[in-house]
């Protein structure tokens, strides 16, 4: 991995170009950073690669970037989305951050009848995205859409996309996490059985789904319920624990 500082930009990427950068970027390269004219970052937008540039000028506030060659073409991930019930913010943060390492495709917050958050910064949640592919040498970065209901978005999903739920409830509901009957099969096992084709994880709150929720959830025919194992695991870790599994069996670690 290059030591080179590494940014996400906005602006078209063109051998022989050059833009401007402002605000936090520019005080991230001269002041954190302490690069002055001449010195190399690497740039990349989420279309054109990444591309080595150079340093021109420097202010405390602004700096502008020459654009030299293509060091990598574009690339992207595959067509994985995330769905979680925000939490707090500390753990929200995290699972945000993870689930950019673990390369999902798009990120969607969902609310849900218990989900624990009062609000949902979406821009936030956004920035967070930013850093953790400048981070993880990602060529893009992951879009974090708006808060959404479950159930609308379960009346206008997309078919085609298959939609796996972490499902750690029994259907008794007058035993501990609905006792044994029910019980989704495990993750690894649905995962081997799927088509090709895009998908979705869809992480519940803290307490888990509603019963209503999840007898909306297990009606419909694109929905697969996945079990994560013998313990009930926080939302963050049921997440990390299911990309994980999704990268390994289905998606890009399989090289």
């Amino acid at each position: 991995m290059s030591a080179t500082p590494r940014l996400y930009v906005e602006a078209d990427l063109v051998e022989g170009g050059d833009f401007a950068l402002g605000g936090d970027q520019a005080h991230y390269l001269s002041r954190v950073m302490r690069l002055g004219v001449g010195d190399h970052v690497r740039v990349f937008n989420g279309r054109h690669g990444e591309w080595d540039a150079t340093m021109r000028a420097s202010t405390k506030s602004t700096a502008t970037l020459a654009l030299g060659s293509r060091t990598r073409e574009h690339a992207g991930v595959p067509d994985l989305w995330l769905l979680f019930a925000p939490l707090k913010k500390a753990r929200t943060d995290f699972l945000v951050e993870k689930a950019v390492e673990l390369g999902v495709a798009e990120i969607r917050p969902v609310l849900t009848e218990r989900t624990d958050a009062e609000t949902v910064r979406v821009d936030r949640f956004q920035r967070l995205a930013i850093e953790a592919a400048e981070q993880t040498e990602r060529l893009d970065v992951p879009p974090i859409r708006d808060a959404a209901k479950l159930m609308t978005l379960l009346s206008g999903w997309d078919t085609n996309r298959v939609l796996l739920f972490a499902d750690e409830a029994g259907d008794d509901a007058e035993r501990p996490w609905g006792g044994e009957a029910g019980r989704a099969r495990p993750a690894d096992e649905v995962l081997r059985g799927l088509p090709d084709g895009p998908a979705a994880i869809l992480i519940g709150p803290e307490g888990g789904f509603s019963a209503a929720e999840r007898a909306q959830l297990r009606k419909q025919a694109f929905v697969r319920p996945v079990s994560l194992g013998p313990r009930i695991l926080r939302a963050e870790t049921a997440a990390v624990a299911v990309l994980a599994l999704w990268q390994a069996i289905r998606g890009d670690w399989r090289g």
